[in-house]
């Protein structure tokens, strides 16, 4: 067991921090009061003048996969010898060995929502998992957790250059609209005869996983939402650098944008656009907001940054830590375990000397199912 002491509380769920006392019990917040009386046997941290937030989370991210260290062999985050192949599975590409995962730790980054690129128009499942642990298997939350789909110029690179389609954006959603409706068929007719390349579609069918779709262009996010509606699917706008030119539109979808990674260069045509101000204008118009890195296009522990500059440039300091951490478990379908301070949810926590918001924040110590995994012992 587990007793931190004396601390500010910023729950996620109310809007004002309180000073309060947690008790964390077989990795669950067992209780939060304003007074918690040691029990035997409890080990007791005296967080007086610090701060405790729900482990942060990166709604979008290919940490394990294209590895700090990146070579041919290691850089695994595509597989380009197909457009489609949305059999291929994160966890089976996630190295928790990758130094990154160590920078997450250190700026209290609990939870990852981890998949392939975005070379192919279906590229694979994503999955959910904690950034703590040696085998993945130990780590996930929830596998799987998405069906990526990519939708621009990285598609139109990866295989028009080469003569394969699709080489343009129509070949894009037409390669997706076939895929999908050849899924839909086979999971209204199929018989006992299972199809390993189809049987991935289950579940996104059945509506427990969304689509996640790579898109930065407006019109690509427009292209989105309407392969989404017309299959009747959930769907992420990953990326949606563009989103607060149309940000009415998106909010009248009523699908959730994961915006980032805004402090990448603009090396893209696609990209031009970028800039720390979308989140606040989608979240202005109603839309659920989360924030990525795209590690490691931008360096994942930098994802509070991140959060800081899209605050300063209209979303707001509350707003901000939501994107990384309520909403971010929302959007990612974890919030049953994660992303708020609240009794019985996992006890994933960061405790900071100050507000992480401010560049002169540090992270005392990082908090993954009620064990102390930063600093290492």
């Amino acid at each position: 067991m587990l007793l931190i002491q004396h601390g500010t509380l910023h729950t996620m769920e109310l809007d004002d921090p309180i000073r309060a006392d947690m008790l964390i019990r077989d990795g669950k917040i067992a209780k939060i009061a304003h007074t918690i009386y040691p029990e035997k046997d409890v080990q007791i941290i005296n967080a007086e003048g610090l701060h405790i937030f729900p482990g942060f989370i990166d709604a979008h991210s290919h940490i394990g996969i294209a590895e700090e260290q990146t070579t041919a062999q290691t850089d695994l985050s595509n597989e380009g010898t197909n457009p489609v192949t949305p059999f291929i599975r994160a966890i089976d590409g996630i190295n928790p060995m990758d130094s990154a995962f160590h920078n997450a730790l250190t700026a209290g980054i609990t939870g990852v929502m981890v998949g392939p690129g975005s070379s192919n128009p279906i590229g694979g499942q994503f999955a959910f998992i904690k950034t703590h642990g040696r085998c993945v298997d130990d780590m996930v939350v929830l596998a799987p957790a998405a069906i990526k789909l990519a939708f621009g110029e990285n598609p139109m690179s990866t295989y028009g250059l080469s003569g394969t389609m699709p080489s343009t954006r129509m070949g894009i959603a037409s390669v997706i609209r076939e895929e999908l409706f050849r899924a839909q068929q086979y999971l209204q007719n199929c018989d006992a005869q299972k199809d390993y390349r189809l049987e991935c579609y289950r579940e996104l069918f059945e509506g427990k996983i969304p689509l996640k779709a790579h898109v930065h262009r407006a019109d690509d996010i427009f292209t989105a939402i309407r392969i989404a509606k017309e299959f009747g699917l959930g769907l992420t706008l990953d990326h949606c650098t563009e989103g607060h030119l149309i940000a009415e539109e998106i909010a009248a979808s009523g699908f959730p944008a994961i915006v980032g990674p805004s402090l990448a260069s603009r090396t893209k045509e696609e990209v031009a656009y970028s800039d720390f101000k979308t989140p606040g204008i989608l979240h202005k118009k109603g839309v659920p907001v989360a924030l990525t890195t795209d590690h490691p296009v931008s360096r994942i522990q930098y994802l509070p940054l991140c959060a800081a500059l899209a605050a300063k440039e209209g979303l707001g300091k509350q707003a901000a830590l939501r994107a990384i951490t309520i909403e971010a478990a929302r959007i990612c379908r974890v919030d049953h375990r994660l992303g708020s301070l609240r009794e019985g949810k996992d006890a994933d926590l960061a405790i900071f000397d100050g507000n992480p918001l401010e560049i002169s924040s540090s992270v005392c110590m990082t908090i993954i199912n009620g064990q102390v995994v930063w600093p290492p012992k």
